[in-house]
């Protein structure tokens, strides 16, 4: 499971569906996304960095520093 996209996403008061849409999937493949039931595809691991500007291995909790490299 991706916790950290899931309390990202809640920081926001964003449904699973607003993110979808930013996300151009649907509610059921980002709830996939959230669950780790589906591998999350390069593209949109960036997408969602950018969005909450994180890094992604922040999203993959190889680093507990949010802070992006940029």
């Amino acid at each position: 499971m991706y916790q950290r996209i899931r309390d990202l996403r809640e920081d926001k008061d964003l449904t699973q569906t607003q993110m979808g849409k930013i996300l151009s999937c649907s509610q059921r493949v980002y709830s996939n996304y959230e669950r780790g039931d589906i591998d999350i595809p390069t593209a949109i691991l960036i997408k969602l960095a950018d969005f909450h500007d994180v890094s992604v291995d922040y999203l993959l909790n190889r680093t507990d520093n949010p802070k992006t490299a940029r």
